[in-house]
């Protein structure tokens, strides 16, 4: 019995034995070096994290001009907390006495800058106390501070059935840091834990999926640690869901670099038995669409820079340097692996030149899918088609004009806990006034317009002087503040409106909106900010991003594929398909969304699956196109449309379900947009992987015919029918 041998490459040959040693050792020490530089940092990148909404604003937006002067007329670096003990029955003098005490120690506390007195409401239910806390860092993080808050609440006995919460602008954003908690160490273990369960299916070895999966957390170390040092050098602003979404892509992306080169790197091994001409075959085969589509994703991410808010902003160059992090890893790390471990990487099935394991046209689900298109391509695109458009009329049921704060925490929430028993019982706006600053001499008039405003509960002027930071307005000559003056800082005071309505309540928006268009009637000079104003702002530089951005990620990404297509209708093809993808799972998304009770959507989540979804749903059309391409070259149109799906079937989908597994773990970070982006990003990555890329490209493509690629000249060159064609003309294509 005899066995086929393969002659060693010239390639091979003349690059000397010693190198090809070295090389791969120093790529796999330099690696394990950033590695370990950049491990540690997973557990500082929080120290660098900000997530106040306020600070991702543009410098032009109202609210940001208002925060910008606040710490003049109130004082620097603080933030309300307001705590809240209510009763279902009057309450006594008892329960009075000891939420006096309360306040007591409240205002003795480290980092309480100031706690005013008991405020009882008028219904007597219910008392409240607003605790101003150092927000400067220097009496600790703000959330340590309220949970110091908290404890101190809960050990204090208040009496039998008075129930206390601590809420308002700082127990919000203690509970947002609490969620995000989870982001340097559940998270990232639900994703890898995800990836090496589907690694080992696809594979059904031992070892190469942890080779696969150290090359995505190297890759992951060497992003960390380079956005690690830029925000700490106050280069990059780093929020918690921008790190959140660096970890799923870094380890998504680089995941799906690496099935890429290992399905090449395989098939090479069952053309030869060098490891070094399997691995240069395999660079050569992989290295274009890896480089394409990383850089087709970096570009459309680089868009973001067009934001007009900053959280935007800086998500495109951080989810940048992720994205290229994954090219380099699966570029150099991954192949110097598997180069030195060879065919033992694939044990206990490894290919070799007499079992190649692949098989024959026909043979398998892909060859089965392959027969199908062939068979029925106008009837596939068809029903595919329609199958997608029936998703994407759920986009009529998309509600993505904002989310109240109070639900911005998914699951237990004392906070939103909180704002529901002040709002109980007293004007729901208590403790969080819009703030409202006007020139001194339009005073009484900015004032007697927003006074008349229905959902404004009562105004007061910001004051030094006063014991209690506030003047009433207006003003009483009895009253014991007559004697106090307003602050007034370059010619401006500050006027502070306490709304009827809760502050992220869509009436309270509203009833914002109103209070800036009497302002200005009055006077252009007057600006309106506050929490309302704030998230109004943030709303609206949503919607004008997603009108800007989206039709230039389009352009750009359209742009690349006609380059490196090298032809107008396949990128016109590729790109209305993955729009149709994107759509599709919007609406579906927005379905889900509405049965699982959270119909509203934050309006950043369009666009960031926009451009998450048409980005790398371009990454699989340019490993399913960029083969396409080299087949048809080989064989024709027909057929090399065929054998491209056939080859890459397998592993788009398996990088599809990779890429789907570690955006759905963002659903384990208790942070609604996480949630709902993991959903709709998970579910497109399916769509485009399962129905657009195995089925509705390829039979659009056999509809279409060799005009696919018009202009070029694969377009124009007669085709002879695959079955009609010998090795001899198929090795003579692929060397023209």
């Amino acid at each position: 019995m005899s066995t086929r041998s393969t002659p060693r490459s010239s390639s091979s040959s003349r690059v000397p034995r010693w190198l090809r040693v070295l090389l791969p050792a120093a790529l796999i020490l330099g690696w394990l070096a950033a590695a370990g530089i950049g491990g540690p940092t997973f557990g500082s990148l929080s120290s660098v994290v900000s997530n106040d909404q306020a600070s991702f604003l543009p410098s032009s937006a109202e609210s940001t001009l208002v925060q910008e002067q606040l710490g003049e007329f109130l004082g620097d670096d603080e933030i309300p907390a307001i705590v809240v003990a209510a009763s279902d029955e009057e309450l006594d003098a008892t329960a009075l006495e000891s939420i006096a005490g309360l306040q007591e120690e409240i205002a003795a506390l480290e980092g309480v800058v100031q706690a005013s007195p008991v405020v009882p409401s008028e219904d007597g239910q219910a008392a409240q106390i607003v605790a101003l806390l150092d927000s400067s860092g220097e009496s600790g993080e703000v959330g340590d501070l309220v949970g110091e808050l908290r404890a101190l609440v809960a050990d204090t006995d208040l009496g039998p059935g008075v129930e206390s919460k601590v809420t308002g602008p700082a127990g919000f954003t203690a509970d947002i840091a609490e969620a995000f908690g989870g982001i340097d160490g559940l998270l990232l273990l639900v994703a890898l834990g995800a990836v090496l369960v589907i690694l080992v299916i696809v594979y059904r070895s031992p070892l190469l999926p942890i080779l696969v999966l150290f090359t995505s957390v190297a890759a992951l170390c060497l992003a960390i640690l380079v956005v690690f040092e830029l925000a700490k050098a106050e280069v990059l602003t780093l929020s918690g869901q921008t790190q959140g979404i660096l970890f799923i892509l870094v380890v998504g992306a680089a995941t799906d670099y690496g099935l890429l080169y290992t399905a090449r790197f395989r098939e090479a091994l069952g053309q030869t038995r060098s490891r070094w001409q399997a691995t240069v075959a395999a660079l050569k085969g992989s290295f274009e669409p890896i480089i394409a589509s990383g850089g087709t994703v970096i570009a459309g991410l680089l868009c973001l820079l067009l934001s007009d808010l900053v959280s935007n902003q800086q998500l495109g160059p951080v989810a940048a340097i992720g994205i290229a992090a994954s090219i380099l890893a699966g570029l150099t790390l991954l192949p110097a692996l598997l180069l030195a471990f060879g065919r033992v990487a694939f044990w206990p099935v490894a290919p070799t030149p007499e079992k190649p394991r692949v098989k024959a046209d026909g043979e398998g689900l892909w060859g089965a899918v392959s027969n199908l298109v062939d068979r029925r391509a106008r009837t596939v695109w068809i029903v595919t088609a329609l199958v997608l458009g029936a998703g994407a009329l759920g986009v009529t049921q998309l509600r993505a004009e904002g989310v109240p704060s109070s639900d911005f925490v998914v699951g237990e929430s004392e906070a939103r806990d909180g704002q529901a028993l002040l709002s109980a019982h007293f004007p729901g706006g208590s403790g969080t006034p819009t703030q409202i600053v006007a020139p001194e001499g339009e005073l009484d008039a900015v004032a007697e317009a927003v006074a008349d405003i229905d959902g404004v509960e009562s105004l007061a002027l910001a004051s030094e002087d006063s014991p209690s930071g506030t003047l009433p307005w207006p003003a009483d000559p009895a009253s014991p503040f007559a004697a106090f003056e307003p602050t007034v800082v370059d010619g401006s005071v500050l006027l502070q409106a306490t709304l009827v309505d809760a502050p992220d309540s869509t009436e309270a928006q509203e009833v914002v909106r109103e209070i800036r268009e009497a302002a200005h009637d009055v006077t252009d000079e007057a600006i309106v900010g506050g929490t309302t104003a704030t998230a109004i702002d943030t709303n609206d530089a949503s919607s004008r991003d997603r009108a800007v951005i989206i039709p230039i990620v389009l352009l750009v990404i359209g742009l690349i594929l006609m380059v490196l297509l090298r032809s107008i209708v396949a990128a016109a093809v590729l790109l209305a398909t993955t729009v149709l993808s994107y759509y599709t799972a919007l609406g579906v998304g927005a379905i889900i969304l509405q049965w699982l009770g959270v119909p509203d959507m934050d309006p950043a989540v369009p666009l960031f699956a926009f451009v998450f979804l048409v980005a790398l749903g371009v990454d699989y059309n340019i490993f399913l196109m960029t083969r396409v391409r080299e087949e048809v070259g080989k064989r024709g149109h027909r057929a090399g449309v065929l054998r491209g799906l056939r080859v890459t079937g397998g592993v788009i989908t398996s990088a599809g379900v990779v890429l789907a597994a570690t955006f759905a773990a963002l659903g384990v970070i208790p942070v609604l947009f996480l949630l709902q982006l993991a959903i709709i990003v998970a579910l497109g990555v399916l769509i485009d992987t399962t129905l657009v890329r195995s089925l509705l490209v390829p039979a659009l493509a056999l509809e279409i015919g060799p005009k696919t690629w018009w202009p070029s000249k694969l377009a124009r060159e007669p085709r002879t029918p695959a079955a009609d064609r010998s090795d001899a003309e198929v090795s003579a294509a692929a060397s023209r």
